[in-house]
């Protein structure tokens, strides 16, 4: 098993919604992406981007419509190439086996808020609350995450201050959204925590 962080964990089950197909080069590792489709309890999917090394893509023969359990790491990356979201979200695959379980979705964060929570209302009137959560990664790097909170909980989270620590649990939806560009409306998907549960850390006094 490999070490995985304390700050960041996203445990998956679902089916894969295509072939691997190849990403990038880093440091003489090849990176291959694929999506995963996992069912949510209402009977909706989320489409979820996975990352994995090649090395961990060849201990099993990957096939479309395969169940498929995931536990790895949720990143983000600036797009610098102009197209698409500005933030890139995808989970950084550690471990992958097949299984014939249920499907099942939880991401556990432990980070920082970097920017202040935005409370919004849904055009059905619940209220939302918007937070972008700044978790430290190995080597001085951190990834910023967006997350979502609910009802008294988004009421509460809108509080919050910038650096607040905080400590959640929850899911990773994928939700379409329209993009008005100079070539004319486009369908983007989102990527973010829906987060269940929320902790505020206390710093302590030294």
């Amino acid at each position: 098993m490999e070490d995985f962080s304390e700050n960041n964990r996203v445990l998956l089950c679902g089916t894969a919604a295509g072939r691997p197909v190849y990403s990038h080069s880093s440091r003489g590792t090849d990176f291959f992406s694929f999506p995963l489709e996992v069912r949510r309890l209402s009977g909706s999917v989320d489409r979820l981007p996975l990352l994995l090394r090649r090395e961990l893509l060849e201990t099993a023969e990957l096939r479309e419509a395969g169940k498929l359990r995931v536990a790895g790491e949720l990143r983000s990356f600036n797009n610098r190439r102009g197209e698409g979201a500005k933030l890139v979200l995808t989970v950084y695959v550690r471990e992958l086996d097949f299984c014939d379980e249920e499907d099942g979705n939880l991401a556990q964060l432990r980070g920082a808020l970097c920017k202040p929570p935005i409370l919004r209302s849904t055009p059905l009137g619940r209220e939302i609350c918007d937070l972008m959560l700044a978790v430290n990664r190995r080597y001085g790097r951190s990834d910023y995450l967006p997350c979502i909170c609910w009802g008294a909980l988004a009421r509460r989270a809108a509080l919050w201050p910038v650096g607040q620590r905080l400590q959640l649990s929850g899911r990773l939806q994928s939700r379409d959204y329209r993009k008005l560009t100079e070539q004319g409306p486009e369908t983007r998907t989102a990527y973010e925590v829906s987060a269940m549960e929320i902790e505020e850390e206390v710093k302590s006094e030294e």
